[in-house]
């Protein structure tokens, strides 16, 4: 952790960064914005599954229908690839165009890893082999793989596909991601689906100002772990006359914008039912600014991440959509009127993205102490 030139910087507690945080993420009053102006502000959300981007923005937006996220992605305003920490996210089109150039060093490194595999393939040629494909038609992984390895039969195929997907900026094209949807994963270029060329990537110092509206007070290894990159402290740098500083408990040095809302600690903050891989929880070195101790670790199992709920503004358990119930699984006993607003919050998520279904709230088994 950076604890240079924090000693007479003011400090910002646990609750003040929780709140500073969730009024960042739409998370401390649902917001009025459009989805489109929303996956901008936040940056993308994360899409690993389908239904993650759909309930990340029932959650945060006043009036949400899972229709209207859909409708962005068949109108090539949003897609769905692969950026922040090597992870798909669903970005705007323009986002898609300059984020993926800027995180391309990440790229770069996971690439690295499987060389032993690729011996003898030239990268641009194979770049250039996989644009011509995919333009021509939508490919899944497994057709690129094939034709691929009937070029370079020597090379490791999961090497291949790796190259196929750090070298180019590859979208999965729709029906995949559609709300009440099935199709396969296929792939096309990012230029090719929105019919413009890609976007040199943004300065740096960009991208950290953005970062810090969606997820600030952060430190410079909160953004490094964001983005999945290395070596932001001099972009940092550049930017403190124009940030405020602030530390947290641990007397990291955190850096804000000036004008960014940073709520009074005993704000409320309504409860939350959040998706799996949730961005709040995944883009900052030191989470404790939403999980608490006790509780770190018990949303993930393996590289599984379950759907959460936030109470208080803090991680309190977690939930599951089974036959005929919502059943939501807190880590501690709630109070009766805290329990009464997460199952009124669970009826209206329920309204807005499974109106058509019916479903019970059940509480159960309380999963630790």
């Amino acid at each position: 952790m950076t604890k240079s030139r924090t000693t007479k910087a003011p400090l910002l507690d646990i609750r003040a960064l929780n709140r500073a945080t969730l009024a960042r993420q739409l998370l401390l009053r649902r917001s009025a914005l459009d989805p489109l102006g929303a996956v901008s502000h936040l940056l993308g959300l994360q899409a690993q599954n389908v239904q993650p981007p759909y309930y990340a923005l029932a959650a945060r937006l006043d009036g949400f229908r899972p229709g209207q996220l859909s409708a962005l992605m068949a109108d090539r305003e949003v897609a769905r690839i692969v950026t922040l920490r090597s992870t798909l996210h669903t970005h705007t089109a323009d986002d898609c165009l300059a984020l993926r150039p800027f995180v391309q060093p990440a790229r770069d490194r996971e690439l690295g890893q499987f060389r032993a595999g690729l011996t003898g393939v030239d990268l641009g040629v194979l770049a250039a082999v996989v644009r011509e494909s995919v333009e021509e038609e939508p490919r899944t992984m497994a057709q690129l793989r094939q034709a691929l390895s009937a070029r370079w039969p020597d090379a490791d195929p999961r090497a291949l596909a790796v190259a196929a997907r750090c070298t180019l900026p590859l979208v999965q094209v729709t029906p995949r991601g559609l709300w009440g949807r099935s199709g396969q994963v296929a792939l096309t270029t990012a230029e090719h689906w929105f019919g413009r060329p890609a976007s040199t990537a943004p300065e740096p110092e960009s991208v950290i100002l953005r970062y810090l509206a969606a997820f600030g007070p952060a430190s410079v290894r909160d953004m490094q772990t964001w983005a999945g990159l290395t070596r932001l402290r001099d972009a940092f740098e550049r930017l403190r006359p124009r940030l405020l500083v602030f530390q947290d408990p641990s007397g990291t040095e955190l850096f804000d914008l000036p004008d960014a809302p940073r709520p009074d600690p005993d704000t409320p903050a309504p409860p939350r039912f959040l998706p799996e891989f949730e961005n709040l929880l995944l883009s900052h070195a030191d989470r404790a600014r939403v999980v608490p101790p006790a509780y770190r670790g018990r949303h993930w199992r393996g590289n599984q991440a379950y759907r959460t709920l936030l109470v208080d503004g803090f991680l309190a358990g977690l939930w599951k959509l089974e036959a005929g119930a919502l059943v939501i699984e807190t880590f501690a006993e709630p109070a009766r009127s805290r329990r009464d607003e997460v199952a009124a919050e669970a009826e209206r998520m329920l309204r807005v993205l499974h109106p058509d279904t019916p479903y019970d709230i059940r509480f159960g088994t309380v999963t630790g102490s």
